[in-house]
């Protein structure tokens, strides 16, 4: 499957790391009841460049009518492009030896992706789960590529996972995991501030991410003074930025808001604008399904169903994110939450009208997707919707806010975080007191306006802020500018893919639009970078 380009080791008896190269299709399964997550990356990205190509040399012979003498040549250099977009540059597999609590030992294997180095360092997750594989990872780190570049974020893709399942291993364990994976990473130069920059991903948190930052900077980049920037995620004691946590999930709402508020794509589903009253069901009551859901509640919103790997619960009133929470982390499940019903049915078929899938792949196929009742289906996690899924969907009138596009709020807050590392300086602390005393002078400068104009003979003329103007007098905090941060950069990038899908004249393909404008500005950077590639 893999062509062997160099091989490393430290332990040669039981410690191997291999740079590999993936061919065009890393893909054994042409089921397409069940495709591979690789195969849904690469049919996406070849129908938006089916789309593309002809406007992009429309658009090369407007700007540079004496680069190429023909269209043909022009074609050719397009097409060159989207060859080398299309591909995974680098894969690097690891096994290494892990001594458990037991004594017993255990080889754990592990993979890092790098899909594209067109802009660096490369960004992705790292997850956890037995259901690790390299076509996965590879397919992840093409997304994230997509992903990064229609929020307008400077990262090539990448994507790591280790093959294990965290719940089997102590915190001893999987503290020796994670150090020496990361060790891994770093000595093959998949890890660095200006390489490779891991995130949390399914498994893992800002734990993780401490521990590799930590790593990373007592080993590979110690004297560096930007080593913490070599992960984000990480707790805010350890350089990670407030926010981050909850950026996945709130990226969600913002990117649904935009689509519920439009009149055409509303009109399109027949679905009336705004949040009120609005039902909606999570798959994947996780980081992810708890915050889109805590931000949709607050709207308004009706949580009627959720879905977890052990209970699926319903309520037709709706159910309250916080007691949910709670009770999670009090008994470690949902199962007997005392508010809903626990119930045995397809959660995917209820009636809603918006449906949240924020835990595994594959979950809606042209199976179930004919009777799906929701409007608008809200993708949460990658990949959750199959091509056949997506086309039936779309001809059932329903509304896809794609993956490449909704779930992109960890990622643009990601950034945020590593800028804040490699500038060694919290947004909002230099002009915090700046902006408070401007606004107290302002003010102050009101009133004295006022009494000049009309005088002091009825008393002085105070002026009082409102509660909203008193709540920012003091200025933007960190939260605040990585919300707003995060709130302009998917209001932009949703306006992007609604004019594309206009464009093109795509109707609720949203997932295709995305990819449309994904792939222009990637093209755009090549482009600007030269004509020739080595």
């Amino acid at each position: 499957m893999f062509r062997l380009f160099s091989r490393f080791s430290l332990q040669p008896a039981i410690t191997t790391s291999r740079l590999v190269s993936l061919p065009r299709r890393l893909s054994t399964n042409n089921d397409p009841d069940d495709p591979d997550f690789l195969d849904m990356v690469t049919s996406s990205y070849e129908k938006a460049v089916d789309l593309v190509e002809e406007r992009l040399v429309d658009r090369l012979r407007r700007e540079n009518p004496y680069l190429f003498k023909t269209d043909e040549e022009r074609m050719s250099h397009v097409s060159g492009v989207m060859r080398i977009v299309r591909p995974c540059n680098h894969m690097l597999y690891v096994s290494f030896p892990l001594r458990r609590d037991s004594g017993e030992l255990e080889v754990i294997e592990g993979y890092r992706a790098q899909h594209s180095q067109h802009r660096s360092p490369c960004k992705g997750g790292i997850r956890y789960s037995e259901d690790v594989t390299a076509t996965e990872i590879s397919a992840l780190a093409a997304l994230m590529t997509y992903k990064c570049a229609i929020v307008d974020v400077p990262f090539g893709g990448a994507k790591a996972g280790i093959k294990i399942n965290p719940a089997n291993y102590s915190v001893m364990e999987l503290e020796k995991i994670t150090r020496r994976f990361a060790m891994e990473l770093a000595k093959k130069r998949f890890l660095g501030p200006g390489v490779d920059v891991p995130a949390p991903d399914m498994g893992t948190g800002e734990r993780e991410m401490s521990w590799i930052a930590d790593t990373y900077a007592m080993t590979v980049g110690q004297g560096d003074i930007n080593s913490h920037a070599c992960v984000t995620g990480k707790p805010i004691s350890q350089g990670g930025i407030h926010g981050r946590v909850s950026a996945t999930g709130r990226g969600l709402y913002h990117a649904l808001s935009y689509f519920l508020n439009d009149a055409y794509y509303l009109s399109k589903i027949e679905l009336t604008p705004g949040f009120k009253d609005k039902s909606f069901i999570v798959q994947g009551f996780g980081n992810v399904g708890l915050h889109a859901s805590r931000y949709l509640h607050r709207q308004g919103a009706r949580l009627t169903g959720i879905m977890e790997r052990d209970v699926s619960l319903f309520n037709e009133s709706g159910m309250h994110p916080k007691e949910l929470e709670d009770y999670k982390l009090a008994n470690g499940t949902l199962k007997g939450f005392p508010n809903a019903t626990e119930t045995e049915e397809d959660l995917f078929l209820a009636n809603c009208d918006i449906l949240v899938p924020a835990a595994g792949e594959k979950q809606i196929t042209k199976h179930n997707a004919p009777y799906v009742k929701a409007k608008i289906i809200l993708e949460g996690a990658n990949g959750p919707t199959t091509p056949e899924a997506d086309k039936i969907l779309i001809a059932n009138n329903k509304l896809v806010i794609p993956d490449l596009f909704a779930n992109a709020g960890g990622v643009t807050v990601s950034y945020f975080e590593w800028l804040k590392n490699i500038s060694h300086v919290s947004f909002g602390r230099l002009l915090f007191k700046y902006e408070r005393d401007s606004n107290y002078y302002l003010l102050e400068s009101v009133q004295q306006s006022l009494e000049s104009k009309f005088g002091r003979s009825g008393g002085p003329i105070p002026v009082t802020p409102s509660s909203e103007f008193k709540d920012r007098m003091g200025g933007a905090s960190e939260k605040d500018i990585v919300h707003s941060g995060l709130e302009y950069t998917m209001e932009r990038s949703a306006k992007q893919i609604m004019s594309r899908a206009h464009e093109y004249n795509l109707g609720l393909d949203l997932r295709t639009a995305a990819f449309v404008a994904s792939l222009e500005k990637i093209y755009i950077v090549y482009r600007d970078a030269g004509l020739t590639f080595s």
